[in-house]
């Protein structure tokens, strides 16, 4: 089998980078969500675990003979990693730790080849959220976008009106950023006729 031709598994469970996979018209052989501890290590940067997570995603679940792409998203402010929030509750402290400043949402992008080749890349974006009012944070609550999100909030929803600034990838801040996602695929050999 040529590499051509090798499938290509999605190490991930987020349908936000299955939407924006299509947006770039690539749609995985498979999706094959990796299971493992996401928890940083002592004294761990930002850059460095969404790194990290973004490879063991991968290695994971790949096989010879196939593309495995994995990603991780981190928000950080500074050093200080926001969590992915499971809870209203939580998407408020979140939204009211970012509220009127800047931070930075990290996403790595891990590629494997068929031959066990490995790329990544880490891509920074800052945000800058305007000041919300706590009518603003109890109303995003309410609706519920912000559980399951990363930093509390999907900026691709309810949370666009608070974004003030962007400087970076879009795409990242949702979860995949597509520029550098194509570039690490293409550079191993993968192409969309596979």
């Amino acid at each position: 089998m040529s590499s051509a031709r090798a499938p290509l598994v999605l190490a991930s469970a987020s349908p936000r980078r299955l939407d924006l996979l299509a947006l770039a018209g690539i749609r995985p052989d498979d999706v094959r969500p990796a299971d493992i501890d996401e928890t940083p290590a002592k004294d761990e940067a930002p850059a460095q675990l969404a790194d990290r997570l973004a490879r063991e995603k991968a290695l994971h679940v790949h096989a010879p003979g196939q593309f495995t792409l994995g990603g991780d998203t981190i928000v950080a402010m500074g050093r200080r990693m926001l969590p992915k929030a499971e809870t209203p509750d939580e998407v408020g402290e979140c939204l009211r730790l970012l509220s009127g400043r800047a931070h930075q949402v990290l996403t790595g992008v891990s590629v494997i080849a068929p031959d066990g080749r490995q790329s990544v890349r880490v891509v920074k974006t800052r945000v800058v959220l305007k000041r919300l009012t706590d009518t603003d944070i109890e109303a995003y609550k309410a609706c519920g976008e912000g559980v399951g999100k990363a930093g509390g909030y999907a900026i691709q929803g309810r949370a666009a009106p608070f974004i003030r600034q962007i400087n970076g990838s879009y795409t990242g801040i949702v979860g995949l950023p597509l520029y550098e996602t194509v570039s690490l695929l293409t550079g191993l050999g993968w192409s969309p006729a596979g």
